[in-house]
């Protein structure tokens, strides 16, 4: 991310949670492992991307998802965005046709967002939805950690449903005591949500204008 990173944590009858203290991890390459841990355990992260921060829970993790959707006050029919670091690893839960592989080959990583069909595996990771939007993020940061988690993660922007997403690191501080860990990157590179296209059938719909420039995509859709 070309800047200090801190980490909020504390840890609480061997489980991980929220502390007012401040730690300066700037060079400490643990910071991956700790926040995987977390992640891992079934705690709640907060953490920088490219684009606005996130909230990060194990994809598999059923009781983090619901925690989540309680702390956004999110329609739990509105599913979170799974983010992976290798498109290998995206086929085992959506099923990406050819036209579709070009334009995420040609796009990730990077600010888009773009939703599949669900394979039988990811409709077991997705409590039954037809459907997953799936981003591989173009953040050295998130893709170090995602590496280190090793498998997918549900991630949603930090804001409340409905109030504008958090760009920089004081915007996130409201959630310190929900979450179990909190990544200060400083402030967002794009600092505007992603672009999330739905390629369930053709002609492929864009369903949210955000950082990528639609314009770039047209020619492939």
């Amino acid at each position: 991310m070309g800047c200090c990173l801190f980490v909020f944590y504390c840890c609480l009858e061997q489980s991980w949670c929220m502390c007012m203290s401040l730690k300066v991890l700037s060079t400490d390459k643990n910071v991956y492992k700790k926040v995987s841990k977390v992640i891992k355990s079934g705690g709640i992260a907060i953490v920088p991307t490219e684009t606005v921060y996130g909230f990060v829970v194990d994809a598999f993790n059923v009781e983090a998802q619901k925690a989540l959707y309680k702390i956004k006050n999110r329609d739990v029919r509105k599913p979170f965005i799974v983010m992976v670091y290798d498109i290998n690893i995206a086929e085992i839960f959506v099923d990406i046709s050819r036209k579709a592989s070009q334009i995420a080959r040609e796009f990730w990583p990077g600010q888009l967002t773009l939703i599949f069909p669900t394979t039988e595996i990811g409709q077991i990771l997705s409590g039954g939805r037809k459907d997953l939007g799936v981003r591989i993020p173009n953040s050295r940061f998130m893709l170090k950690l995602l590496r280190e988690v090793g498998g997918p993660v549900f991630t949603t922007s930090v804001n409340v449903s409905g109030e504008v997403s958090a760009k920089n690191a004081n915007e996130v501080l409201k959630f310190d005591e929900a979450v179990d860990v909190i990544v200060d990157g400083g402030r967002c590179r794009f600092s505007f949500e992603s672009t999330v296209i739905d390629m369930i059938k053709f002609p492929y719909v864009v369903v949210r204008k955000g950082c990528l420039n639609t314009d770039k995509i047209f020619k492939y859709l």
